[in-house]
């Protein structure tokens, strides 16, 4: 499937978990659904392109400046390309509803109270909580998070009956803003079937696990099970946009966004891009018409959503990506159009082209470390992209100069059980059938980890220290708090780590598959590999406004 390739090391199997974005077309239909993206105060001129391309306004969005179209399945796209009041195409697909039941949660003083016996049980495999200060005698501590806090998590899904994510879920206000699609326009399998009526699985449900997993990295709560997050007293809310395949249409992330922006969210995690490209070129002479017109219509459709989310005072955060890139100078795209399945070519890039939403204004965007503190190997980077950096792990990266790949070098959260069953990873009594997945149980109640490796796992460590910040300094504000994402910007940047690029700049990475020599750019004070450093959750709990 498509989606940055989320690196799994072990004694048995490399795993891969996913980053993505997607967007669907239903070829046989006669017409399909569009997302027209008008220009500034062009909506009639739009409607009025629409008509006369034979298509029919279904309704509009003004907040996001685009226009549902029902369209013809042919020519439709290429008919609007060149008029100047459209800024963009993309395939809609529906989306549903999900239903609302209330919160529980820990309360902070619950949380001090655990921490000061000495933390969880699988603290001691937490390597990237260490490394940050997001410890029992650390931030846990001092700063274990406000449940006011709102986190959105848009991603796959989040499981919201997982014993150690369930105490800070706010089903209340998560929702699905996906349905699954069990097959691809050509037939190939892409979510496969549909375990709920109508393929709407609940707004407590992830088939993937790439979400639950960030959302435990995040706020997994101190409450003597398994692990503790890095904001363990924050609540999470599932955005979810990503199909149970990993992959990540545009309507989702927008309708996500902007929820998020209208329902009092603090800060989001995004650690995924758009599909079908990897990289978004508004003119790329060896894509069509057609395609440039959709690569504009991912930039424009998610920059719209993304401000609007960040005048509403969201917080942005986005793992940078995991195809080894110097975001600054890329030449080669290899994986894209991924949808339909298997029609990827490789592209002649520059760097006009975004990955999005890591490379969109006002994002914050996250690259990944391993436990010695060096940029992981898979990790994009960039002077001008990278803000911050964060553990991701990399089970090549050996502080002890060993060498080897080893599992445990990479960060351990929650996952579902029903993706482990379905992947084969315990066997039929729960026990763990491979390294990468462990098991805890305590008082009766047993719940499972899987180690991971990716930018996907270094932005929730950052969107976590966010949710700090927001915890001590967040304003009162309706049903919770409130902070100005530029303030929230500015305590990370002044809590962080500074890292030096190394020396030589020039790091060769060694046996790693691909461009293995990577040259990091900048000062200690900002960089390509590491940005303004590596966040830091114990400076973040004691610093100073």
């Amino acid at each position: 499937m498509n989606r940055w390739r989320t690196r799994l090391a072990g004694a048995t199997a490399a795993v891969v978990a996913s980053l993505t974005a997607v967007t669907p077309v239903n070829q046989a239909a006669a017409t399909r659904d569009y997302l027209v993206f008008y220009a500034d105060g062009a909506r009639t001129g739009a409607v009025d392109a629409i008509e006369a391309a034979g298509g029919t306004p279904v309704s509009t969005e003004p907040k996001l400046g685009y226009v549902i179209a029902r369209g013809p399945a042919t020519r439709f796209v290429e008919s609007l390309a060149t008029d100047p009041s459209v800024a963009g195409i993309s395939s809609d697909h529906r989306i549903g509803r999900a239903a609302s039941v209330p919160v529980t949660g820990v309360s902070a003083s619950d949380i001090r109270s655990l921490t000061v016996a000495g933390g969880e049980p699988l603290a001691d495999r937490q390597w990237d909580m260490k490394m940050i200060g997001a410890t029992a005698g650390g931030s846990h501590l001092t700063a274990p998070g406000d449940k006011k806090v709102l986190v959105g998590v848009i991603d796959t899904g989040i499981d919201g009956k997982h014993p150690d994510i369930a105490p800070n879920f706010n089903r209340d206000l998560s929702r699905n803003f996906v349905t699954d699609i069990p097959k691809d326009p050509n037939g190939k399998d892409l979510d496969g079937p549909c375990e709920f009526e109508g393929c709407k699985d609940p707004a407590d449900w992830d088939d993937d696990g790439h979400g639950t997993h960030v959302a435990s990295t995040i706020a997994s709560p101190v409450n003597g099970l398994g692990v503790a997050g890095v904001a363990p007293g924050v609540s999470l809310i599932n955005l979810r946009a990503g199909q149970d395949s990993g992959v990540f249409f545009l309507k989702p992330s927008l309708d996500a966004l902007t929820y998020a922006a209208d329902h009092g969210i603090d800060v989001v995690n995004m650690s995924y891009y758009i599909d079908p490209w990897l990289f978004n070129c508004t003119a790329n002479p060896s894509d069509s018409k057609a395609e440039q017109l959709e690569q504009r219509g991912v930039i424009t459709g998610m920059q719209r959503a993304l401000d609007y989310a960040r005048d509403h005072g969201v917080t942005l955060i986005s793992a940078i990506g995991n195809e080894a890139t110097d975001l600054g100078s890329p030449k080669i795209d290899p994986i894209s159009p991924d949808y339909p399945l298997d029609t990827q070519r490789n592209r002649e890039i520059d760097n006009s082209c975004l990955s999005v939403p890591a490379e969109s204004n006002g994002v914050i965007s996250v690259s990944a470390v391993g436990p010695s503190k060096r940029k992981a190997s898979y990790s994009d980077y960039g002077v001008e992209q990278t803000d911050l950096a964060a553990p991701g792990g990399d089970a090549a990266d050996s502080p002890d100069g060993k060498g080897g790949q080893d599992i445990t070098r990479t960060v351990l959260a929650a996952v579902p059980e029903n993706v482990l069953r379905a992947g084969r990873l315990i066997d039929a009594d729960g026990k763990p059938r491979t390294d990468s997945v462990v098991r805890d149980c305590q008082g009766g109640t047993c719940a499972y980890y899987q180690y991971l490796a990716g930018s996907s796992m270094a932005a929730p460590h950052v969107t976590g220290v966010a949710a700090i910040i927001i915890s001590r300094f967040g304003k009162p504000a309706k049903d919770g708090v409130t902070m100005r994402p530029a303030d929230v910007e500015r305590l990370l940047y002044a809590s962080a780590s500074q890292t030096s690029c190394p020396s030589p700049r020039r790091y060769v990475y060694q046996g790693f598959t691909g461009d293995n020599a990577h040259t990091c750019q900048g000062s200690k004070a900002h960089n390509g590999f590491y940005g303004h450093g590596i966040v830091d959750a114990a400076r973040a709990a004691t610093i100073t406004p």
